[in-house]
């Protein structure tokens, strides 16, 4: 058992309202995931439209993610002067309006504009999410319900695909990003249902010089939650972003079947996050997240060089199962670890600088790509990623079943 383990709280799970808090943020993540992966499933018809190459339309996710820890700055900061749902309310607006545009971008100047400003908009929103979120829920729960809540992002991958398989065919990229103008309507639920955290109410500063000075109080803790969350992104990243243009490229599979393969991959990563989510609780954090991530060290090889179709969904599925399974502890572990005081910045603003720092994984496997093959590309990059991650949560801390605001 882990020195910093407390024994969870058992108080009423419905007292503070945890259930609206955690349908919030799961669905808010959800519409993030589902906007951002539109670009990834239509790449190759982006490209052609706009007469460019892989390399250069990843660079768009890549500047997206690059835009991501502006959003968890400005809009973290907000979360710990305001309270979390104002600005969780006025991101998730900012961000459906963005995605829409981008359906109109006539040039790919424009496209990487309103992709960056979609970077900010999905940067802010996880961090007060997961902040107002894990506050709500029972500790004694949290690793589940942190599963629950992070695979919303699986679930909005696993949304883009069957978006993917019944309109691109029909009708082409830019009507899906139409529909990606669904988040302003979670704005509304916000505003109406979801009551704002009895935590934050308790250690809320009284003015931004305060808020300066505990934020920089914890440098150490922001640099080993920065680290931590380069190298998960470099797993999650490094696994999905460029996974429909493998199976196009590597495989010939036109949209129908990358629709299919992505989807059931993302049914994998669900079933993940919420069994290891569930067994972080009995088990701690760290111990679960490090044998997911030795688990899929083990399953590279039948992911990127499978040599059947079937074999192929297994691999998908099973990888996906493992990255995610770390992945949905992430909410609850790094909401644990942070202050009271600065929940609503510090883990969403470390969690965006790792995606700014591991946001080109999608360009650097193209040009690899470039130089070798897909499968060659997906397989190295995953192998060292989930070692080095699994190196970097093991040496790390955790405070399993830690009470708030006590």
């Amino acid at each position: 058992m882990s020195e910093n383990y407390q024994i969870p709280s058992v108080g009423p799970p419905t007292k503070d309202g945890h259930g609206a808090a955690l349908f919030a943020g799961f669905l808010g993540w959800t519409l993030d995931a589902f906007d951002f992966f539109l670009v990834v499933l239509c790449l190759t018809a982006i490209a052609k439209e706009f007469h460019r190459s892989d390399a250069e339309i990843a660079f768009s996710i890549t500047l997206t993610l690059a835009f991501r820890p502006v959003g968890a700055f400005i809009f973290g900061l907000m979360a710990d002067r305001y309270g979390r749902r104002m600005p969780l309310m006025v991101d998730l607006v900012f961000y459906s309006v963005v995605e829409v545009a981008t359906g109109f971008a006539h040039s790919f100047t424009i496209f990487l504009v309103l992709r960056a400003l979609f970077g900010i908009g999905m940067g802010g929103e996880w961090g007060v999410g997961a902040s107002l979120a894990m506050e709500k829920v029972p500790p004694k729960l949290r690793g589940f319900l942190s599963g629950m809540l992070q695979q919303g992002y699986a679930l909005g991958y696993l949304l883009a695909a069957v978006c993917f398989y019944f309109v691109f065919p029909r009708w082409g990229w830019r009507p899906m990003f139409f529909i990606g103008g669904l988040p302003a309507l979670l704005g509304l639920f916000v505003r109406f249902r979801v009551k704002e955290s009895e935590v934050w109410k308790k250690t809320r500063h009284t003015n931004w010089s305060n808020l300066g000075r505990e934020i920089l109080s914890h440098w150490r803790l922001f640099l080993y939650l920065t680290l931590l969350m380069m190298m998960m992104n470099f797993t999650s990243h490094g696994t999905q972003d460029m996974f429909p243009t493998f199976l196009q490229r590597h495989w010939g599979m036109g949209p129908t079947q990358r629709a299919v393969v992505t989807a059931i991959s993302m049914v994998g990563a669900i079933m993940g996050g919420l069994s290891v989510g569930l067994l972080s609780d009995r088990i701690g954090r760290r111990k679960a997240m490090v044998a997911s991530l030795v688990c899929a060290v083990a399953l590279v090889p039948l992911w990127a060089y499978a040599p059947s179709l079937t074999l192929l969904v297994v691999g998908a599925f099973l990888i996906q199962f493992m990255v995610q399974g770390a992945w949905g502890i992430i909410p609850a572990h790094l909401s644990e670890l942070s202050p009271d005081s600065v929940r609503g910045f510090l883990p969403g603003f470390a969690y965006q600088c790792g995606v700014l720092l591991a946001g080109s994984v999608g360009y650097v496997e193209a040009i690899l790509a470039q130089r070798t093959s897909y499968a060659n590309a997906m397989a190295l990059t995953a192998f060292v990623v989930f070692i080095m991650a699994a190196a970097v949560v093991a040496v790390g801390r955790e405070k399993r079943g830690i009470e708030f605001g006590s």
